[in-house]
């Protein structure tokens, strides 16, 4: 899969929903916000939990999303490695599955 194909398609997809109805995208956004900002937890430890919850919820795009900022943030293979392991452990095997395509998808957009 190019998942820098599937973020960017993502993107443009949300962008039709914000031109129809923008206080969808207003609205999630101001939490996505609130919610991903440095605080008592670093927005790359953060960004490692949404990707262990996306990866759980077998959602790709949040998957590439999520692996996108991580790597902004300063995340390592390393630690992706070990926050799969703990979605995992709580997602069985669909979430094994799932952290293959995660596993991927960092090393495309790692580069």
């Amino acid at each position: 899969m190019d998942w820098k194909e599937l973020l960017a398609n993502t993107t443009q997809g949300l962008r039709e929903i914000k031109k129809v109805k923008p206080e969808i995208q207003k609205g999630f956004g101001a939490l996505h916000n609130a919610v991903l900002d440095e605080g008592a937890v670093s927005v790359k430890h953060k960004e490692l939990q949404a990707i262990a919850i996306a990866v759980a919820m077998q959602c790709n795009d949040c998957i590439a999303s999520h692996i996108f900022a991580a790597i902004k943030a300063g995340a390592s293979r390393e630690e992706l490695v070990e926050t799969l392991g703990v979605s995992v452990l709580m997602g069985g095997g669909p979430a094994y599955m799932y952290a293959g395509h995660a596993i991927e998808c960092w090393d495309q957009m790692a580069t």
